[in-house]
């Protein structure tokens, strides 16, 4: 009886974990792959734990994982295609001219989805979900898929906090030790910084209200029509920011409690995975210790303009170390001895091997987080996005060297390559944060998904909402109250002035008569 019993109880405990599965619709809006990364870390992490995910990306599954359902969006890859050759092309540009390229790829990406087929017989299924999960990546009218599915909206970024997510929840980003993340500053800025990142932060506003934003609100238009919602109070409706970054590796600075750091979801904690066995051989063989390089998944280094990349050639033929090269073609004809390529590589697993020395990278978020888990220095190329203000952080904590692109040549590399190879004090500072990093009383994929379930129970969880997002930019910034005591003071001062003026006219008038009286009396 008792193991028919026990049997009845297993049955019972699996019925109610069905019963308890929530469903989830996450949006992966570009092709990148770095991106993709930290959004299915989670999504495979919510299945496994018997919840249903449909998954919007360019990326569907060659092998299905139970709990995920692939949307197809396959146009994604097309449109930011043409964006990558522009990103190289104006990678020297300043910032200022940047931006409105970054914008219109928000644009063209947030529009590419919700034109895809996939997408559109989505939208027209009669069914809701839980919560609707979307990376931000300037793509504000992907939004509005949270009302049309009836379900909380979780947002989640890859880079980290920026001024497109802290305004979701009402995050204070004080322009003094925040530096914005397209800025090469860390939170120690001096005045001249401090003056470029207040400049810069007061331009995104204007262009991101005036331009972008608009632009967004008619495609939440188009697109949703039957949502009740205005576009601006649909925004500032999120109930949970999901940030990939983590203190010990950024700045300290505040958040709203719907903000949560949950910064390396992507990176492997389990013993790594065993090496392809041309690259175990190649690192194992190597007498002096390996280097990594790579550009991450957005630029090709077979696409580098002739004279970089012979810079970078003539670099690494001079080391006396292996390479192991993310290169995008079968080979070149002047490839190094000492370098081995490949156009995909496992690259956290090959930074966890104990031979390799430093890493030689663009700066993305993924990438340094990869690089601090597993104790690497490295030698920072920044081209795009937040990989500036990454490396100038990096830079800040000790742990790594910015080579900017505009002025590589073989001469600086080697000379960053040198000092992050032959200084021990940037390997001994980057295990120091590693330390720091891993010391969290849970995993960040555990603390992503408590936080997700905790936003589905409690419906969104509203007592998280802060009050600063039913405030207007002037009441935000107390300008009316501070109008108010300006004009209390102003009116005060004329007031005392006037009375002042009045009493001192009072009495030299008075004296004057009396002065007047006393001469016609004599």
């Amino acid at each position: 009886m008792r193991w028919l019993l026990n049997s009845w109880l297993l049955l019972l405990s699996a019925l109610l974990g069905q019963s308890w599965g929530y469903s989830y619709l996450m949006i992966s809006p570009t092709s990148s792959k770095s991106h993709y990364a930290v959004g299915f870390a989670l999504a495979k992490r919510l299945a496994a734990a018997g919840h249903e995910v449909t998954l919007i990306s360019p990326f569907p599954q060659k092998k299905p994982i139970k709990n995920i359902i692939d949307v197809d969006t396959p146009n994604i890859i097309t449109v930011m295609g043409v964006y990558k050759a522009r990103i190289l092309q104006n990678a020297k540009k300043p910032v200022i001219l940047r931006y409105p390229i970054i914008s219109l790829m928000g644009l063209d990406l947030t529009e590419a989805l919700l034109k895809e087929p996939s997408v559109q017989e989505l939208l027209k299924q009669n069914r809701t979900f839980d919560g609707v999960i979307c990376e931000t990546f300037m793509n504000d009218a992907h939004y509005g898929f949270a009302e049309h599915f009836g379900a909380p909206l979780i947002a989640l970024s890859s880079l980290g906090a920026t001024g497109w997510t802290s305004d979701l929840v009402g995050t204070p980003s004080p322009p003094s030790y925040v530096p914005h993340c397209l800025l090469r500053f860390g939170d120690r800025m001096n005045f001249w910084e401090r003056a470029q990142n207040l400049g810069f932060q007061i331009y995104e506003f204007i262009y991101e209200n005036l331009i972008n934003l608009p632009r967004h609100e008619a495609l939440y238009r188009k697109y949703f029509p039957n949502n009740k919602k205005d576009f601006y109070e649909m925004r500032k409706d999120t109930s949970l920011v999901l940030l990939n970054n983590h203190v010990s590796i950024s700045n300290p600075r505040p958040y709203s409690p719907n903000m949560i750091e949950v910064g390396g979801m992507h990176v492997n904690r389990k013993a790594p995975k065993p090496l392809p066995q041309n690259i175990r051989k190649f690192i194992e063989e190597a007498e002096h210790g390996v280097i990594y390089f790579s550009l991450g998944s957005n630029l090709n280094s077979k696409d580098l303009p002739k004279k970089k990349r012979k810079a970078i050639v003539d670099t690494l033929r001079s080391l006396k170390y292996r390479v192991i090269w993310k290169y995008e073609a079968e080979t070149f004809a002047d490839k190094p001895e000492n370098v081995l390529i490949s156009k995909w590589l496992p690259q956290d697993d090959i930074l966890a091997h104990e031979k390799v020395i430093a890493f030689i990278t663009h700066g993305g978020l993924l990438s340094t987080m990869e690089s601090i888990y597993h104790g690497k220095p490295v030698v920072g190329i920044p081209f795009f996005g937040d990989q500036f203000m990454n490396m100038a952080r990096a830079e800040q904590m000790g742990y790594g060297i910015t080579v900017k692109y505009a002025e590589l040549t073989a001469s600086k590399l080697r000379s960053a390559i040198d000092r992050i190879t032959g200084d021990p004090v940037y390997t001994e500072r980057v295990k120091a944060i590693s330390n720091q990093y891993r010391d969290q009383k849970e995993t960040p994929l555990e603390r992503a998904v408590y936080w997700v379930e905790h936003v589905t129970r409690q419906k969104g969880a509203k007592y998280l909402r802060s009050a600063s997002q039913d405030l207007n930019f002037i009441q935000y910034h107390n300008l009316d109250v501070l109008a108010a005591f300006v004009s209390v003071i102003g009116l005060t001062v004329i007031f005392v002035f006037l009375l002042v003026r009045f009493l001192f006219i009072y009495i030299r008038g008075s004296l004057l008569k009396s002065k007047s009286s006393k001469l016609k009396v004599n």
